[in-house]
């Protein structure tokens, strides 16, 4: 390959990549925003795999039995607090059938 060549090849990488980094559908302001039900029901469903860690972890002796009841209570509290935000956003979103996973 001739330097020429070379050049060539660069100039359409960096093009390319720049078309590829800066194209309209690829930037963040376009993207739909979560809705405040969307990042709640999100919120619950890390709380819930935080909760199968931990009683996996306990069972496998990672943890002593006072700190695994503390640690499961405040993350069954958060828990119940953001299922009832998650029923009141539901309540009053006008329109909308609520649909839960559980």
């Amino acid at each position: 390959m001739t330097e020429m060549q070379g050049i060539i090849a660069g100039a359409m990488l960096t093009l390319a990549l720049g078309i590829y980094i800066f194209w309209p559908e690829n930037a963040p302001a376009n993207q739909s925003e979560k809705s405040r039900l969307d990042y709640l029901l999100e919120r619950k469903e890390q709380l819930y795999e935080n909760l199968r860690d931990l009683t996996f972890e306990y069972r496998a002796g990672k943890y002593p039995e006072e700190d695994f009841v503390a640690q499961r209570s405040l993350l069954e509290n958060e828990t119940a607090l953001l299922i009832t935000e998650i029923e009141r956003v539901e309540r009053t979103r006008p329109g909308r059938i609520a649909l839960r996973a559980r």
